[in-house]
């Protein structure tokens, strides 16, 4: 009797055994993750691997919220709120360089938009046509605007100087400008201007200037993740990434199809707005030269040592940013899984 028991027992153990692999496999990480702004067009490239099951294949339990600023992200992700994120990379750089004994710094793990989105716009009513036309103007924007923050350095490059600033609220930014309160505004290219054209101005009528065109090669928006998570699920920051790859390719084959995503998370967006939305984002900062001769994903310690140097002067920093703690390349998928981007237009 004893024995019989004693053999049962060995049997179920080694049952036990055998199926905690198994086990440890079928187990999902929960990942937070939170947006830089609304669920607008460009949330469709992190929307889609939801929908389409790509994160959930990759034994993650992805729930995905939109934010309000890359700042208040980096400060969730620094948190401990959120695990991941999408964030401006000088914002980041920003939060390291102020809160040297933070524990918690957030790290860029991959790279998507490789320009950055910001931009000057003005009305041609203005005679703002260049740069040096904006010198003794009046320039408005939210105090955390990203193209604000990184004005100095667009200023340097440009020679320009004797600017004023007029601080609002985001919703009233383009509306100010349409009203003639200020003479030009900072803001995301391809945001700002379908603002105003939502406000009844024509896209011919606006000028816009963006920073890469003049002199400005910052990095723009990047997925950030917790070091806790790299720390202790390294593998899962992996899979993020390589699922995360996989729908943004096909939302770039295929961006209009894409805003349903969208759609489903924020059912009032106007669709067609967010279509042009997503392919301006596409075309001016995911796609861009420089990201096709980079590699999606990627960044240049090169370029990145001069933002960093950059974004310490313009942004007045207690410390020194150190590019090499605020980015790692080890996390993302093979070259392979990150040939994504669409073929180049003709």
């Amino acid at each position: 009797m004893t024995l019989t028991f004693l053999k049962r027992r060995t049997v179920l153990a080694a049952a036990a055994l055998l199926a905690t692999p198994l086990l440890a496999l079928a187990q999902t990480t929960p990942i937070k993750f939170q947006l830089d702004w609304r669920f607008e067009g460009p949330a469709a490239l992190f929307l889609a691997s939801q929908a389409k099951g790509y994160y959930k294949d990759a034994k993650l339990d992805v729930t995905i919220d939109a934010g309000n600023g890359s700042g208040g992200t980096v400060t969730r992700v620094a948190s401990g709120t959120y695990d991941m994120g999408f964030a401006d990379l000088a914002a980041l750089m920003e939060f390291h360089a102020n809160n040297p004994d933070a524990p918690n710094k957030p790290v860029a793990v991959m790279m998507v938009y490789n320009n950055t989105p910001a931009a000057v716009l003005a009305l041609k009513k203005s005679g703002i046509t260049k740069p040096a036309d904006l010198n003794g103007k009046k320039l408005g924007a939210p105090v955390f605007d990203a193209g604000r923050r990184g004005f100095p350095i667009f200023a340097k490059a440009n020679g320009l100087s004797n600017i004023t600033w007029t601080s609002m609220d985001p919703p009233l930014r383009e509306t100010m400008l349409v009203r003639g309160d200020i003479d030009a505004i900072t803001g995301f290219s391809f945001t700002s201007l379908l603002n105003l054209e939502a406000r009844g101005v024509k896209a011919d009528d606006v000028v816009v200037l963006p920073y890469p065109a003049y002199g400005v090669k910052l990095y723009g928006n990047v997925v950030i993740a917790s070091p806790k998570l790299l720390k202790e699920n390294p593998e899962a920051v992996k899979a993020f990434l390589k699922a995360f790859a996989k729908g943004a390719k096909e939302v770039m084959a295929a961006p209009d199809a894409a805003i349903d995503y969208v759609k489903a998370r924020d059912g009032i967006i106007n669709v067609d707005l967010e279509k042009r939305r997503l392919r301006m984002a596409i075309d001016a900062v995911v796609a861009s030269p420089d990201a096709r001769a980079e590699g999606f994903g990627q960044a240049v310690p090169g370029r990145l040592a001069l933002m960093a140097s950059q974004v310490s002067d313009a942004f007045a920093t207690k410390t020194r940013v150190d590019a090499s703690a605020v980015w790692t390349d080890a996390y993302l998928p093979s070259k392979a899984d990150l040939n994504i981007l669409p073929p180049a237009r003709k």
